[in-house]
């Protein structure tokens, strides 16, 4: 894994975490809060863009204001662990919209899906249809999220320059 960018700064810093929590402040608000005029700010917006510590912007949405209710947690182990089988397994697995997260696991299984769907039975058609037949599948387990008490909106800086 590479390194936290060894170049950021306090000040950039700052601007990361200003922007996960409002990614939607002007360019002006942004300055004034990290106490730069406006084109330095933007100077540094325009580098932490093209290095790719800021990856992308989006709008993040209400699963329930959606009537997406359905989380399930979704362990696959998959027969084959070559590098053929397992880009197979993550085309596929990219293909399906309700899968909003996969992690490659160690330990017992071999992926981690988050499935997010408006009912349970909207689960079970995409459990049944697609995950069950995603190529080198061999065991499939589900766990069901009750209630989200902590989702990550923003990752945590503190590390960084330490």
């Amino acid at each position: 894994m590479k390194p936290a960018a060894p170049w950021l700064d306090r000040i950039d810093l700052r601007i990361l975490s200003l922007l996960q929590q409002q990614g939607r402040l002007t360019n002006v608000e942004l300055a004034e809060r990290v106490a730069l005029s406006p084109t330095p700010c933007l100077r540094r917006v325009k580098r932490l863009e093209d290095e790719g510590v800021i990856a992308f912007y989006r709008a993040e949405l209400d699963r329930r204001q959606l009537g997406l209710g359905v989380t399930a947690f979704v362990f696959i182990n998959i027969a084959e662990h070559g590098p053929k089988a397992t880009e197979l397994f993550l085309t596929s697995v990219d293909a399906i919209d309700e899968i909003v997260a996969c992690h490659v696991l160690s330990g017992q299984f071999d992926f981690l899906l988050e499935v997010v769907t408006p009912t349970l039975d909207h689960y079970a058609s995409v459990m049944l249809d697609r995950l069950g037949g995603l190529p080198g599948v061999s065991a499939l387990q589900t766990s069901f999220a009750l209630r989200t008490v902590k989702a990550a909106r923003r990752l945590p800086l503190a590390h960084i320059g330490s």
